[in-house]
This record gives structure tokens, sequence and C-alpha cells, in this order.
């Protein structure tokens, strides 16, 4: 297991692959840890550097307080690459972790050479729809909200024909700390990026499921609109969490956007 303790709290991490290959970093989403990515992963070339880091409140990460800003966040992510002697990685961030990459080109443009972002936006969600979700975790716990959750992270056909593998994301989804999830929760509800999103100018992907229920196609499409020569690719039959879903097709989008940027 590899860890780093970033202000007092200890951050869940995975370094892997060829140390001399392009580093390309994953930034997992709300209510997930860094397994999500495992078949997209596999799915790779050999000559990349693999980072995975579960997102604070997440996984086997700490929670450090009961409220966090997606800018902290980024921070996380840029002391662990700090520690680990990384510059101009590639990216790849879904949902929160898709805010956690914006944040990070627009903090730490040393850190970034490019990114994907994955079914995320510059701004998700109105602050009242945050707010409800925040008190039922506290009042009930994280598995109160999973079956609404599970409806929007997966496709139609996966819901009908993956009952075993839903069962066990809807438990990873469970299992999340309540303090951790509300507190990114509030990150989430009060973070607008799409000002320092729009002078991004490293090469982006933005990708989104064509079923996703938590941001929409035309909502990640909207955010790559903000930014300058970015690209949209939807995956078909895909929730929230294509990485999951299609690792294949995912993984392929990816090994040719990175042959694109050499």
């Amino acid at each position: 297991m590899q860890a780093l303790d970033v202000k007092g709290a200890a951050i869940h991490y995975a370094d892997e692959g060829d140390r001399g290959g392009t580093p390309v970093v994953f930034s997992n989403s709300l209510g997930t840890d860094f397994r999500i990515w495992d078949d997209m992963v596999a799915r790779l070339g050999p000559r990349l550097r693999i980072i995975r880091y579960d997102t604070r409140g997440h996984g086997l990460s700490d929670t450090p307080s009961d409220a966090c800003t997606v800018e902290e966040l980024a921070d996380d992510l840029a002391a662990l690459l700090d520690h680990l002697e990384v510059k101009r990685a590639v990216i790849v961030g879904l949902s929160i972790g898709g805010m956690v990459a914006q944040a990070l080109a627009a903090r730490r443009p040393d850190l970034v050479r490019a990114l994907v972002l994955m079914d995320t936006a510059a701004r998700i969600g109105e602050p009242m729809s945050w707010e409800s979700r925040i008190a039922q975790v506290e009042a009930e716990g994280v598995a109160s909200i999973a079956d609404g959750v599970i409806a929007k992270w997966f496709s139609a056909a996966y819901q009908a024909h993956r009952r075993t593998e839903l069962a066990a994301w809807r438990a990873m989804l469970s299992r999340t700390e309540s303090r951790g999830y509300a507190a990114c929760c509030r990150a989430l509800r009060d973070a607008d990026l799409r000002a320092s999103t729009a002078r991004i100018s490293v090469p982006v992907l933005a990708i989104c499921g064509d079923e996703d229920g938590a941001t929409p196609p035309a909502v990640v499409e909207a955010t790559a609109d903000l930014i300058a020569g970015a690209r949209f690719e939807l995956v078909r039959e895909a929730g929230h969490l294509p990485c999951i879903e299609h690792p294949n097709t995912c993984a392929a989008m990816l090994t040719a956007f990175l042959s694109e940027i050499g």
C-alpha cells in the first residue's frame, strides 16, 4: 500500500507501470475509489506510468474535515504529483475528478500536459440539490441514496443484465464514509469553474456516456465548448461511469488521444 500525508490527511495511491513513460493520472468520481479504473487501465499500452489515487474521504484516503473545496482537492493531487516528482502529466478525471483536473490545470499548469474530462463539467448540479443530498447522507448514510445514484451511474442494459457487478458497485458506494461523501458534495455545491476552465490551453478530450443521468452529454459538451480546441466524444450505451461499462472503448479513446498529442 502507498499513502502520502497531505496536510495531515493520508492520501492512498498507486504508482505503477513504466517510470520513464508518459505519466497518466486518474482521479475518481464521487462515491467511488480508484478501482473504477482497473479494467480500463488493464487495456492501455505498456509505455505508460499509471498513477491512481483515492480522493479524500473515499476509498482508503482520509477525511480531514467536514468540508473542502474543489481547489483543495486539486491541491491534494498537486502534492501527490510533487511528491512523485511528476511533471506534465495527462490527467484523466471522472465527475468530481474531472473538476479536480480542471482546477489543477488552472492552479498548477506546470503539472498538466493534457486533460481527459470524463462525464464532468465546469459546474455540476444546483446548490439546492446538493444541500438535499448532504442532509440525507448525514442523517441516513450513503446507502440511503444508493438506488437513485446507481440509476444515473449505469445504462439501462447494464442494470438489466449485469446484476452481480451492479451489486458490487452499489456496495462500493454504500460503504463510502458519509462524512467524506458529504464534504465532497459541499465542494461540488460551491464549485463554478467556468471562468478558469475557459482559459485552459492544453489539449482536452471530453468524454460522456450517452445515458449519463448525472452529467448528461449536453452538459459535458457545453464544458468542452468553453475550451479552445477541445474535442467531445460519446460512449454509446453507457451511463456516468463509461470506464466501467466500456473499458475497451474508453482505453481506445485515451490511447488515440495520447498518440495525437505526442
